[in-house]
């Protein structure tokens, strides 16, 4: 019964366009219901509890419109260290994506991203610049530049080399 659950978790991974090996993203309380899959060590294969839907169909019950603002607020993180109001207004605006405020709040309460190491690098790009740091935390803080929360910003700076 195990090794069924374990093909049947797997091919519906890879329906829904993703790999056992990528992480699965948790919600916060109150957002559209996720499968409490995890993955083993030994095999790296997803063990599904079978009472709760697999990530395909838990998928279908996201609408198009918010998978895709999800997928914008991880590149915006991952790749250009952006901060959670950062990624937000770029979500929103019409001279950025120009998602509804819906899939854009979807997004930011579903990303799963170390907001403080965001910050972090950000200030170390910064720090190259030969920026101050009294500089560089207002840049991470400002409204017209960062928008990083001021714990995030401070602990970027007690953290640049």
């Amino acid at each position: 019964m195990k090794k069924v659950l374990i093909t049947s978790a797997m091919a519906a991974l890879l329906l829904s366009g993703c790999s056992p090996e990528n992480e699965v993203l948790k919600p916060a309380s109150g957002s559209v219901p996720t499968s409490s899959a995890t993955v083993t060590e030994a095999t790296n294969a997803p063990v599904v509890d079978k009472e709760t839907p697999t990530p395909a169909a838990t998928e279908k019950s996201v609408p198009r419109e918010y998978r895709a603002a999800l997928k914008m607020a991880e590149s915006y993180a991952e790749t250009m260290n952006m901060s959670k109001a950062g990624i937000y207004d770029q979500l929103t605006s019409e001279y950025g994506e120009n998602f509804p405020k819906e899939a854009a709040q979807y997004a930011i309460d579903n990303i799963t991203i170390d907001w403080k190491k965001n910050a972090q690098r950000m200030a170390k790009s910064y720090a190259e610049m030969n920026m101050s740091d009294a500089d560089i935390y207002d840049q991470l803080i400002s409204e017209y530049g960062e928008k990083f929360t001021k714990e995030e910003a401070q602990y970027a700076i007690d953290h640049l080399e």
